[in-house]
């Protein structure tokens, strides 16, 4: 495995590369949703290619970049262990030198849920992503369906501006009892681990009145609120939604594959997760 951290010594690597090419981008501190992301680029591609960077553009004022979790040397072991081929694992002042001054914003789907609540959120992925997709190149890049938004954000970029990239969108890893995997678990104490899966019971009590009928979105979402607010430990809810899947506009009626999310604080970490009526 070839740890790189300039764009123009993974240039030069890449250049060496004909082959298929599938990338995972990361902000590190690596857990088993990312490594199952890493798992299927490995095995639809001829070479797996990690990014490690956490995104300065991406958090605003008073938010964790600070205090991130990153562990460079466990990041590298386990990606070892899974057969990836290159890392690249830049430095801020190498994705965003002195004058840097292109940004892109994605209006209308970065405008909601995230996108209120973290004003300036978005146009920091999608800039990111871009230049990933621009150094690295990759034929495929896989991003997991915990962050929706997210992956809403990134696909519009890349159909809008005709971006030669495929976004393959992997289902989320849960813990065994319904909790999300996140690289920002690692802020919650012990009681508040345990009071975590509040989240995914949210979800799943929006999706079972679903099931059983309940079209009204309304509805759905005081349920969503009435599970979240039971518990205690949850500090505070930024939103509870349930909104088409591509757009991000909240639903008045369920449609096929609506995405019912949530963001919560609890204690010091704030988690976000959703899932989709299918």
């Amino acid at each position: 495995m070839e740890v790189l951290d300039t764009v123009r010594s993974f240039r030069e690597a890449r250049g060496k590369v004909a082959e298929s090419l599938g990338l995972v981008p990361t902000m590190g501190s690596l857990h088993e949703g990312h490594l199952t992301l890493v798992r299927r680029a490995r095995s639809e591609n001829d070479v797996a290619v990690v990014s490690i960077f956490v995104n300065p553009s991406q958090f605003g004022p008073g938010e964790d970049l600070g205090s991130y979790p990153r562990d460079m040397d466990t990041d590298l072991s386990l990606l070892r262990n899974e057969g990836v081929d290159l890392v690249f694992a830049p430095t801020p002042e190498e994705m965003y030198p002195p004058g840097f001054d292109a940004w892109i914003e994605v209006e209308k789907t970065s405008e909601f849920l995230e996108g209120a609540v973290r004003p300036g959120h978005f146009r920091g992925v999608a800039t990111v992503v871009a230049k990933l997709f621009n150094i690295i190149r990759p034929h495929s890049a896989y991003f997991g369906r915990k962050d929706g938004q997210q992956l809403a954000v990134i696909s519009r970029m890349v159909k809008d501006l005709d971006m030669d990239v495929a976004i393959v969108a992997v289902p989320t890893v849960r813990e065994e009892d319904g909790l999300a995997m996140s690289s920002r678990n690692v802020y919650l104490t012990p009681d508040e681990r345990r009071a975590a899966p509040v989240i995914y019971n949210a979800l799943n009590r929006a999706v079972d009145l679903w099931r059983q009928g309940e079209t009204r979105c309304d509805a759905l979402r005081a349920e969503m609120k009435a599970v979240l607010d039971s518990d205690p430990l949850v500090s505070s809810i930024d939103y509870v939604s349930v909104a088409d899947s591509v757009t991000l506009e909240e639903l008045d009626e369920t449609a096929p594959q609506a995405m019912v999310s949530t963001a919560v604080r609890i204690g010091k970490a704030r988690l976000v997760d959703n899932v989709l009526l299918e």
